[in-house]
């Protein structure tokens, strides 16, 4: 598997994003529905990587949003549902961690849901570090998310 910076101008990423938006708008009412389209993706402080296969097909994605200076939260995670379980989430996550120490933050935050549908993913959170937090940035108290950290 290659992961890189993606510019999101590509008709695969667009249609692989538009699946992911229409998941979390079917499980998540709209006010606790966080996850970023293609164009608040595209927003300056976001930089996106694309996980591909061998033959380079999308099966990940992930971005890494800036907060402040030393702070930066994962957003847009996703494994293809081709490839769950197979060791996408961790090697994109693994990858995001490093970028953002490589880049000097020393804090590592994220937003994901409370639901069933997303144990898998605060599973997978906390295998890599991450612990409950208080809403942080632009986020308020939501029984339907959950906050975690990690410092890095």
């Amino acid at each position: 598997m290659k992961i890189a910076v993606d510019d999101l101008s590509g008709p695969e990423i667009a249609a692989f994003l538009a699946e992911h938006v229409r998941e979390m708008r079917s499980i998540t009412p709209p006010e606790s529905k966080h996850a970023l389209d293609l164009e608040g993706l595209r927003r300056p402080g976001v930089t996106f990587w694309t996980v591909t296969d061998d033959g380079g097909t999308i099966v990940g994605c992930g971005a890494l949003k800036a907060l402040e200076d030393d702070h930066a939260e994962v957003k847009s995670m996703r494994t293809a549902s081709t490839h769950q379980r197979a060791g996408v989430a961790s090697l994109l996550l693994d990858h995001l961690i490093g970028e953002a120490r490589r880049t000097g933050y020393a804090r590592l935050s994220l937003e994901t849901g409370a639901a069933d549908f997303f144990a898998p993913a605060r599973a997978l959170y906390a295998k890599f570090g991450f612990e409950p937090c208080a809403p942080f940035a632009d986020y308020g108290p939501d029984p339907l998310s959950v906050f975690l950290t990690r410092p890095l």
